[in-house]
Parts: C-alpha cells; structure tokens; sequence
C-alpha cells in the first residue's frame, strides 16, 4: 500500500502540493471562525440525577444558581443606616446592568442571617443571569468585576462565583498560553535548526504543524454545528499540532536525506521514505488516535472534546507527513539541503553518541534494567498520595482578586449558602410529613449546617441544605454520598454544586474500565499488526504503563504534596489534583509514549529484517 502511495505522490506531486495549499488556505478562512463558538463549561455529566435535579430547579422552580456572588463589607456593620442605603443603591444599579435577571442580598431579604457573616460586618449579593447559557454567565461576571469589584461609596465589594471565577481562570490559562508560545515557538525554531541543520529542511515540521492546526480547526468548527466543543480543545490541537508536525517531519525528512545520500535518485528515495518512514507514520498516528478517542467515552463534554480536537489533529498531522511533505521533498528534491548551517546534522551516524550509549546499555541489559525500574519506582511512589476533585478558586493566585473573595466566603461564612445541596422531589406536594421526616435526617449528617422548610410548588416539591465545606472537593463527595443513602420518597434527586461533582466523579469512575480496555485493546492489537509480534506489544505496553505511573507520581509530588514551587512557579497546594486534568495527561502522555516507542520499533525491525543482528538494529 505505501509503495503505491509512494509512486502516486512522485508522479502527482505538483497536483497533491497544489491542493494541499488550497487546503490550508480553506482551512484557515472557515476554520478561524471557531473561536466564537466554542464553550466554557462542560465540566458535569449530562445525565446524572444531578443535571435531572437541575432541569426541575429551572424549568420548574425557576431558580438558578448565581452567576456572580458579591461580598459586601464594612467597618460599621451590615445593619447600620449608612451602610442599608449605599447596599440598596448597590443593588439598584447592578439590576440595571444588561444581563442581569435579579439579584437577592442580605438587605433585600430582608436581613436573612444566613446571608451575613458570623462578625455581621459582611453580607451577601447574589447576581443571577438572565441568560443562564455558560458563555453568557462568564460574560456577566467579567462585567460585575470589572465595574463593581473595589469600593462602592462605603462598601468594601469582593466579586467571586461562578461567572467571575471561570472568567478569571480562563483569562490565566489564556495569559499562560501565549506566554508559553512566546518561548517556545522561537526556541522550537532554533532547536529545528539544530537538529535537521539548514533553514529549509527546517521549516518543513512548521508547515506540517500549521497545517495540522489549521485543518483541525475546520472540522472542529463543523462539529461546533453539532455539539458542543471546549474551548481548551485549542489548547491541545496547538500543542499537539506543532509537536507531532515535529516528530513526523523529523521521521519523514532524516530518511528522505538518508536515501539521497546513498545514492538514490530522488523519485527512488521519495518511494523508498513513504514506504518506511511512511509506513511509521501511519501506524504511529493510529496509535495516538486509539488511545485520544478514549477520551470520547467519558460524560464531560470538557474531555470529549479533547478526544475530538486529539484524534483529529493527529489525523491532520498524519495525513500532512504523509502525503503533502513527500509531495514537497519530490518537487525540492536535493534542494532540501540547501541553507546548511550545521553539516553535522545531515546524515545519521551509526558510531555517534546514541548509537555508543545503545551498545553500552545493550552490553549490559541486567543492571541497566534494574536501574531503571529502580527510578521510575522511586518516581511512581509519591502516586499513592493523589487525591482527585475538581477545579475551584484555589487554582488561582492567592493575589487574584476572585480566589481572594473566595477565600473571604469561606472564612467568615458559617455555610455554602450560595452553593446549597438541591433536594426535589417531583409529586411530593403529597408527602409533607415523609419529606419532613426525611429532611430531619439530612439535618442529622455531618457537614450539613441546616435545613430549609420545604417549598411546595405545584405537585413538586423543592428543600434546600447547606453544608460547610467546599462543594467541588471529596469531603462534599462523601456528603452526597451519605445523604443519598438515607430512605428517601420514591423520584428524589439530589442536585446541587456539590452533587454535580459527586455525580461527575462516579460517572468518570464508571467509564474508566471501558477506556482502559479500549486503549489496551486497541493498541496491543496494532503493535501486533505492524510488529509481528505477541512479546513486543505487551513489553510495549508495560513499559510504557510504569513512565506514565512515574509521570503522575511526580505530579503528585508537585502539586498535592506542594514541591518544587520554586521551579515551577507558587500555587495553592490544595491537597489534590483535578480529576479530568489528570485524566488528559495521562491519556495524552501514554499516546504519545506508545507513539515513540513505535518509531524505534519500526527502524529497529526494518534492519533486523535486512540481516542485522539484534545489538546493530537497536543501536543504528
């Protein structure tokens, strides 16, 4: 099959180049259009009792949870005159805000004590959206922040929730982007000079990556028409993008020089590179998008569009190795070494350091072996330690003013009074004195700070409890885990922030099984098919699977135990890490693990079956 790739791409190779730039430039005019489009949110399972708790709560109730929680405070206590009057001007100007559906505080309700803190000289303003689509509820709390956050006459205001707090952390991880990109796209530039050793075999990863990018972003705008996408999703198809158009250009490049230095013509070497290099490409491609489109199993919209934006830039990424840069290579045929800065680098050198440090290793298999597991043990012990929840404030700087209203909240306030757990049930309107027995039991549980009365709407009815811990964290888990096992009347839900993530992390545990078997599955099967081999695959995967322990063990020492804060710059240490970010890098990280060792598999089988012993095809 690649012999015939080979051939069409030398005989057609104006016309493939040709209709790879019309590509690229289609790509970018419709693709480019994505970026208004994608979503925020998607961080809860869509079919949980929770998300069912949620519908009721909004098209029942009417109720939303509030998109901006403002922290009012004063030196003169909440109850003093002056304070009332510049509270309810407060209020009356932020109703006048566009996007603003309504607003509750402590003064409007009429001095609810469970909207002021435990000093009285702090109190609730909670800002619903009018809108409660996630894009629309960000927008609203960059809006508050921007305008009320500071003073307000005599007031003290803090903003924090869910509106400011999503925008204040995708605007960091945005400002982490670009910084990252500054560096690394020159760095990665100078490196490709380095290592390929002239300008114009350098540029050639470049236009594989950008086309990569540029074509992901097209169908991922197509799938934009269908469902919803992540806005990070951007993230990895850049990353991934420039990474692989480096790893496969590099393959695709070195045996392209490799043949014409041994004195193929370039039509010859052009056939003899798709049909080797080629050949590694393609299967390395099919091994990352196996292992991403696991990605595609799970509830959370966040980490489908992952495996969404992952399978496809690989497939970009491939397919522009594959076909386009060949087609490239045939039209500047030894044109490819023009611009040399380094000689060195033109052509591999079996006796150059890798191949010494090759035999070294191959001489003595035993102690180096043992070494090894002996370090990638030590790096996988801190795993033990891992603690999963969610992201919340605390992944901010102390210094950000949303993680500092968040902290406030949580120091002066006796509950989560704006993140209660939702109890409804539909048709109870029946069952008061049930319901109330029930709710006397919720009371009961530890970590719940009361209980409210239960608000009968229609056949349906709704009960509110506030707990006093974080919502988004395993203790509030455990909580809703209890509360769920005492009896309760038949269709009850619980929802809730704190049942959202409960329900999220369980619908997270019940797909892993079938992830993980996908991937084994999957990749064990292709190892198989391409090597040959039953031994090879499962050494493949075992190796493979202690670098990835190694990899989270020393997450895990970084950032729940609070490490080496001076490297990687101060956090929080919150004493655990989030779930679905995990589940990313180790999904991404065992791909493209699988992806490499694929690489030195393919060269190391092609000289075994040229007649190489087995010491010179590893080490050449």
């Amino acid at each position: 099959m690649f012999e015939k790739l080979g051939s069409l791409i030398v005989n057609r190779k104006r016309l493939i180049f040709s209709l790879f730039i019309v590509a690229i430039f289609s790509s970018g005019a419709i693709g480019t259009s994505v970026f208004g489009k994608l979503d925020s949110g998607g961080y809860n399972d869509p079919k949980s009792d929770s998300a069912k708790a949620f519908e009721y709560l909004t098209d029942v109730f009417k109720v939303k949870d509030p998109a901006v929680v403002l922290v009012v405070e004063t030196t003169q206590g909440v109850n003093d005159p002056a304070v009332v009057a510049a509270a309810a001007k407060l209020e009356t100007s932020i109703k006048g805000e566009p996007g603003v559906g309504s607003t509750l505080s402590y003064w409007s309700a009429g001095g609810a004590p469970t909207l002021k803190s435990s000093d009285s000289n702090s109190a609730f303003l909670f800002i619903y959206s009018e809108d409660i689509e996630w894009n629309n509820v960000q927008s609203l709390g960059k809006r508050i922040q921007e305008k009320y956050d500071g003073r307000f006459e005599n007031l003290a205001v803090y903003a924090s929730g869910t509106g400011v707090f999503a925008h204040a952390i995708n605007t960091k991880i945005a400002d982490d982007l670009k910084l990252s990109e500054a560096i690394s796209i020159p760095l990665t530039f100078i490196l490709l000079v380095f290592v390929f050793g002239g300008l114009v075999a350098s540029a050639m990863p470049l236009l594989v990556g950008v086309s990569a990018i540029l074509g992901s972003l097209l169908v991922i705008y197509l799938l934009t028409l269908f469902t919803g996408v992540s806005v990070f999703a951007l993230n990895l198809i850049t990353g991934l993008g420039l990474g692989l158009g480096i790893d496969y250009s590099l393959l695709v490049v070195n045996r392209f020089r490799e043949e014409l230095h041994a004195g193929k013509t370039v039509d010859e070497a052009i056939k003899k590179t798709v049909a080797t290099a080629g050949k590694t490409v393609f299967y390395s491609g099919l091994t990352v998008v196996i292992t991403l489109a696991a990605l595609m199993l799970f509830p959370l919209m966040y980490l489908k569009s992952f495996g969404y934006a992952g399978v496809t830039v690989v497939v970009m990424a491939v397919l522009g190795a594959l076909i386009a840069l060949p087609a490239l290579l045939a039209i500047l045929g030894k044109r490819i070494d023009k611009a040399v800065v380094r000689k060195g680098a033109l052509t591999p050198k079996e006796d150059g350091r890798w191949a010494q440090t090759a035999r070294f290793v191959m001489r003595k298999p035993v102690p180096v072996v043992v070494l090894s597991l002996v370090i990638l043990t030590v790096l996988a012990a801190p795993i033990k330690n891992i603690v999963f929840s969610q992201v919340d404030s605390r992944v901010l700087p102390a210094s950000n003013p949303a993680a500092y209203a968040a902290q406030l909240i949580t120091e002066r306030f006796p509950g989560q009074e704006g993140n209660p757990i939702e109890v409804i049930i539909p048709g109870g309107a029946s069952k008061i004195e049930q319901i109330k027995n029930y709710t006397q039991e919720i009371a009961k549980v530890v970590g719940v700070v009361r209980v409210g009365e239960p608000q009968i709407l229609g056949n349906d009815v709704r009960v509110i409890a506030v707990h006093d811990m974080g919502p988004r964290t395993p203790a509030a888990e455990a909580l809703i885990k209890e509360i769920r096992l005492i009896p309760s009347p038949d269709q009850t839900l619980i929802g809730g922030v704190a049942a959202d993530y409960a329900d999220t992390q369980i619908g997270i545990a019940k797909t892993m099984p079938w992830a993980l078997t996908w991937i084994a599955i999957g990749v064990l099967v292709l190892l198989f098919v391409f090597t040959g081999s039953l031994i090879l695959p499962i050494k493949a995967v075992i190796l493979n699977i202690l670098s990835l322990a190694a990899t989270l063990g020393v997450i895990t020492w970084i950032f729940v135990d609070g490490n080496l804060k001076w490297l990687v710059g101060d956090f929080t240490t919150t004493g655990s890490v989030d779930t679905g970010s995990i589940i990313l890098v180790a999904v991404v990280a065992f791909g493209l693990s699988m992806d490499y060792e694929l690489f030195l598999l393919s060269r190391i089988k092609e000289e075994h079956d040229a007649g190489r012993s087995n010491i010179e095809s590893v080490a050449t």
